[in-house]
């Protein structure tokens, strides 16, 4: 395997360079709009020449697809509530259509393990020749996977990992990074900290890696570089604005000299805005705010100096997802995590950035 990096900012390079391969990424490419230069736009990408380690087509048991003659089917996990959801779909509608998929099947499980499963087996009886998923869980896919294997039908997990075996249950994960995302907010929260104060954090929803990484990445930086910032209070607020709100609301009560907030992600951290002001204090000032998703909204509201700094989850898969999809087929072999590139947002970039957050 050899790996390429480019690296635009300084800090932590090797540390993520180190982690992507330990992680077994063997493939892995940058898309969408490059990030902002400055140690705030931090950004590695690396990758790997065909026919590396990794799951080949023969390996898998599957046939050679033209995608432009095929059915591709998309699993989305959630309601498009949320900007990251609305995102997603859209990239792998618009990278569809760029590529001239013959056919792209759209289901949405609405947060329910049990429709996600019925969508996947409702598209493979349609046709579906092959499988983006994006899993409400890292658990319970399992009926939907086997349906899967049984006509021989690749499936691509991205945005969340699922407990079961790649090259087998299904081909790759396509994602971030989750325990560095954590390790960049924790850099970036004793930045704006100075390194000391009393954090809280607002976890994302139980039963997926997602929230499981951030919170070990971040932890677990925070006691190696920073013992001065204490870590007081750990409740989850579900990856949604109103439960983030009044979590918050409940950390103020229980907690009243937090200093600092970090969020697992944008929606939480707004609602964590919301229940500050109504508290009488400061967000951004008085509490420093550390999220991770990249929305334009939290992006805007480090401009408005409520929120410190963001670390970017990037959800426009679509690109790299049917990228990856047509080496496949063409015979390279794909590594079991291909790993997306995730910008930063802070205060001397927010402003010029705005326009390219999602």
């Amino acid at each position: 395997m050899t790996i390429r990096i480019r690296v635009l900012a300084n800090a932590t390079v090797a540390l993520i360079a180190g982690a992507a391969v330990l992680a077994g990424c063997t493939r892995s490419e940058s898309e969408g709009t490059p990030a902002p230069a400055g140690s705030e736009g931090q950004q590695v990408v690396a990758s790997s020449t065909p026919g590396g380690a990794g799951c080949t087509l023969q390996q898998y048991g599957a046939a050679k697809l033209d995608l432009a003659d095929a059915v591709v089917g998309f699993s989305q996990s959630e309601k498009e509530a949320n900007p990251f959801r609305i995102a997603e779909t859209q990239s792998i509608r618009d990278e569809a259509a760029k590529i001239g998929v013959k056919k792209l099947l759209v289901t949405n499980a609405q947060s329910q393990l049990s429709k996600q499963i019925s969508d996947i087996q409702d598209m493979l009886a349609q046709g579906a020749q092959f499988l983006i998923v994006a899993p409400l869980n890292s658990d319970g896919l399992e009926p939907a996977l086997q349906a899967a294997a049984a006509k021989k039908v690749p499936v691509l997990t991205i945005d969340r990992k699922i407990n079961a075996a790649p090259c087998k249950d299904y081909l790759a994960f396509l994602g971030s990074n989750f325990v560095e995302q954590g390790r960049r907010a924790a850099d970036a929260m004793i930045k704006v900290t100075g390194g000391t104060g009393r954090v809280a954090i607002l976890l994302g929803s139980s039963g997926n890696n997602v929230t499981t990484d951030r919170t070990n990445g971040f932890v677990e930086q925070v006691k190696a570089k920073a013992p001065g910032l204490q870590i007081v209070a750990q409740q989850t607020g579900e990856f949604a604005r109103d439960k983030g709100q009044a979590v918050m609301e409940q950390l103020i009560s229980s907690n009243p000299d937090i200093t600092a907030v970090y969020a697992e992600n944008d929606e939480m951290a707004l609602g964590a805005v919301t229940a500050l002001r109504s508290a009488g204090k400061s967000p951004g000032k008085d509490v420093k705010i550390v999220s991770i998703d990249g929305t334009r909204n939290a992006v805007q509201a480090i401009v408005d100096g409520t929120i410190n700094a963001v670390i970017e989850s990037n959800p426009r898969f679509g690109p790299l997802a049917f990228k990856t999809a047509q080496d496949f087929y063409a015979g390279t072999a794909i590594g079991e995590n291909v790993i997306i590139s995730d910008r930063e947002y802070g205060s001397t970039n927010a402003r010029e950035s705005l326009a390219g957050a999602y």
